[in-house]
Order: structure tokens, then C-alpha cells, then sequence
């Protein structure tokens, strides 16, 4: 195996302590009789341990090894691969060295560990290749990057050659791209220990629907008409959602990324102490194929801090254009996103360019093309979302007068009309009254 490993070209950039660098040596070690057989099985253990990390994070199932060689292909990040994320397989020299690659990788999926097995009285290998993973919620791995692993591990097996698993791998990349963007929905960005900005998968992202939102047909449809026009490359606009807390503001945009997933959108979450890194994120992001927003929640700011003006610089009005394939959504309970206080209405402030002062507060929504209003609903309105909630849960047997009355003391105890206490009202009935003695 290690020879193999070793002719891979443009796949060649392995880390010498990735799982199938590491596994290479020790076979390569083994075959040689280059260290004794206690430690070799030591070091064994050491990965088939990190393989089940893996193969936990991302719901490996049946063949771990051959699911882990999928794993590395979709991951991997090189210029072939990011080029098919682009334009999908041309005609060129390059194909050549990727085709090998391929050959290379179904003959190391499909390796046998049986001599290696006997030879050190293990039997870890046989377990991995016929492994039965433990069921497990959603909330545990990414069921996206499980289900594509088992696409290409399950390819890979079928195909007849080289050209096979080409084809297999070069149309995946086309369709659903490469490495970290292609298989995640969503991320959050940091800082490293060099300064080096990182992008951190989401995994455990809600699973929320438009359509499982009660009420806003209109804030949802328009919504929809802005994020639809952006996946399809056509012109659209940043989006701010504002209004009262608890409306389903943070739910619709969660949404939005779970339903336009499949057609290329992807979404990084930044706080408010990050805009100033909104520049380089952009950066980071602009070539790739896919269409990403930026989403910011719960955004406003005091009158003293000046972090708005960077989100200004790059939604409208830096030298270097924002491109295309960036959109930002933001919500906030507040309109102007920048609190204004007495002064700011007061004729006879101290400033004296009061009207650019107020000017400068207000350019900023001004740049969100798209402002969608969410206020709280009337107690009608209220009642009919506690109706809906209710109706989806069948083990909810309670009469619909006695369920609004408990709805409307609910309400008037924990936080007002609005569709977050609808809800909580809902999970208490559900999880609690419900099995009062």
C-alpha cells in the first residue's frame, strides 16, 4: 500500500499523520520487517481509533476503510478537483495524473488486510471492512456528508476501472463540489494561533422549514423571491429582517439554508465582534462555486461602537466590489439597526452637523436592499399559531378551549404574543401537563 500512496499525484498532498499516510507506513514497516510486531500493532490500534472517530463524525457504515478513502477523496482540495468544482472534467494532460490517482485509490479501498491480520494476531481490519454502525440522531454527524461518502464508497466498489471512478468523482465535484463548502451547509469563522482565519463546520444545524413557520406568507415569499434569484445567479440583494423578538426571524434564515442547500447555498455565520474580518472571509470564499450569505444575528449596535462601519465599507462603498456570489442577511429587533438616544432628536444638540450624524446612522439599513418586517402577531393571530403547533402533535388530547385558555395565561407570564412563546407554550403541554398526575 505504502507504494501506492507514494504515486499518487495530485492527491499527493496527504498529511504524514492523516490515517491512510500513517497506515501505509505501517504496513510498508510490516512487509519489511523494519519494527517489531508489539508496537506495529500499537500504532495499529492508534488508527483504527481515529477511524472510528471519523467514521462517527460522519456516519461511516459497512466498509469504514473504503468510506474513509471516499472521505479523503471529496475532501481533498487540490487544483484538479477545485477546477471540476468549477467547470466540471475537461479534456487535458491533467487527466492523465487523476486517472492514475483513481487507480490508485480503488486498488487501496479495496486492499486485503488478511496477511497483515495473521501475521500479528489482530483482527481489527475485519471488523472495520464489514461494520454495522450504531443508529444515531441526525444531531450527531452530518447526514449530508454521510449520505455522499456512501455514494462514492459504494461507487467505487462498482466500478469496473479507473475510468469508472474518474467519471464517479469528476461529476460529483461538478455537481456538489469539493472539500469542506462542498459538504457542509453552514460555518462559523475563527481565528488561529497564527492569526490565520479558519472555517469551522456546522454540523448540528436546526433542521427548520419555511413551511413548518407559522404565518408571515408574505416575509417568507419574499424571502424566498430574493434567495431564489441569488442561487439562480441572477441579480438580488441583502436582506435585513427586523421587527419584535421571538417572531421567527433567526428560524427563516436557518430555514433558507436547509431548503436551497442543494442548489449551491451555503451560509457563514459572523458575530458582531468579527466584521472586522467580513473582508478577508469574502476573500476566502469569492472564486469558489457556490453562493454564500453571510448571516448575522441579532445585529445592532450602541451609539459608541463603530464595528457597523466595516459591514458599510463592504456591502456598498469599498473600492474592491463585493462579489456575486456573497449576499449578507442580518436580523434585528431593531430597524435602524443603531440605537439612537434623545440627542439624536433633539434640535438643540451639541453636534452641529446633527443631520449628517443622523445620515451616517441610517446608511447602513439603507444598504440592505431587502428589509423584511416580522411584528408580533394580535392574540387571534397568536391562538392560530398555538392551533397549528398543537395539531402536530396527536398525543396532544385536549380540548381546543381549554388549550387556548392555557395558552393565553401562558402567554401573559412568559414573554407576550409571539411565535417563540407559542412554541414554548406547546413544549410544556407536550412534555409536561400533558403527564401531570
Amino acid at each position: 500500500m505504502y507504494n501506492k500512496v507514494a504515486k499518487l499525484v495530485m492527491y499527493r498532498d496527504a498529511s504524514e499523520k492523516s490515517i491512510l499516510y500513517t497506515m501505509a507506513r505501517i504496513i510498508y514497516e510490516h512487509e519489511n520487517g523494519f519494527t517489531e510486531k508489539e508496537e506495529l500493532v500499537s500504532r495499529i490500534y492508534d488508527e483504527i481509533r481515529k477511524l472510528l472517530d471519523v467514521a462517527t463524525s460522519f456516519g461511516f457504515d459497512k466498509n469504514l476503510w473504503r468510506d474513509y478513502i471516499a472521505f479523503y477523496i471529496i475532501m481533498n482540495e487540490n487544483p484538479f478537483s477545485l477546477t471540476c468544482e468549477r467547470v466540471g472534467a475537461s479534456d487535458g494532460s491533467v487527466n492523465i495524473f487523476a486517472k492514475s490517482d483513481m487507480k490508485l485509490f480503488k486498488e487501496i479501498a479495496e486492499y486485503d488486510f488478511t496477511r497483515l491480520e495473521e501475521d500479528l494476531g489482530i483482527d481489527c481490519f475485519s471488523v472495520i471492512t464489514n461494520y454495522t454502525s450504531i443508529e444515531k440522531r441526525e444531531q450527531v454527524f452530518n447526514r449530508n456528508v454521510s449520505k455522499y461518502v456512501r455514494r462514492i464508497s459504494d461507487g467505487i466498489a462498482a466500478a469496473e476501472d479507473e475510468n469508472a471512478v474518474f467519471d464517479l468523482v469528476t461529476e460529483f465535484y461538478r455537481k456538489h463540489g469539493v472539500g469542506m463548502f462542498g459538504l457542509n451547509k453552514a460555518f462559523r469563522v475563527s481565528r488561529n494561533d497564527e492569526g490565520g482565519l479558519e472555517f469551522t463546520a456546522i454540523k448540528n444545524s436546526e433542521e427548520a422549514s419555511l413551511d413548518r413557520l407559522v404565518g408571515y406568507e408574505l416575509q417568507k415569499q419574499k424571502l424566498r423571491e430574493n434567495t431564489e434569484a441569488f442561487v439562480a445567479g441572477r441579480k438580488a440583494n441583502n436582506c435585513l429582517l427586523y421587527g419584535d423578538r421571538g417572531t421567527g426571524k433567526s428560524t427563516s434564515i436557518k430555514a433558507i439554508i436547509n431548503e436551497y442547500y442543494d442548489s449551491g447555498l451555503r451560509m457563514i455565520e459572523i458575530f458582531k465582534h468579527q466584521l472586522n474580518d467580513i473582508a478577508a472571509v469574502i476573500s476566502e470564499v469569492k472564486n469558489r462555486n457556490y453562493k454564500f450569505i453571510i448571516y448575522m444575528d441579532d445585529l445592532s449596535f450602541e451609539d459608541f461602537e463603530t464595528e457597523y462601519k466595516y459591514l458599510k465599507a463592504v456591502i456598498e462603498g469599498g473600492l474592491e466590489e463585493k462579489p456575486d456570489n456573497v449576499l449578507i442577511y442580518a436580523t434585528s429587533n431593531r430597524r435602524h439597526l443603531i440605537r439612537e438616544t434623545w440627542n439624536d432628536q433633539n434640535d438643540y444638540d451639541m453636534d452641529k452637523h446633527h443631520s449628517d450624524t443622523m445620515q451616517e446612522k441610517m446608511s447602513l439599513v439603507d444598504r440592505f436592499g431587502v428589509t423584511i418586517n416580522y411584528s408580533k402577531p394580535n392574540q387571534k393571530e397568536y391562538f392560530e399559531i398555538v392551533k397549528v403547533l398543537a395539531s402536530r402533535y396527536p398525543e396532544l388530547q385536549i380540548d381546543e378551549k381549554e388549550l387556548l385558555a392555557e395558552a393565553n395565561k401562558w402567554e401573559m407570564m412568559h414573554g407576550g404574543l409571539s411565535g417563540r412563546t407559542a412554541k414554548q407554550f406547546i413544549d410544556y403541554m407536550v412534555g409536561t401537563y400533558m403527564h401531570k398526575e
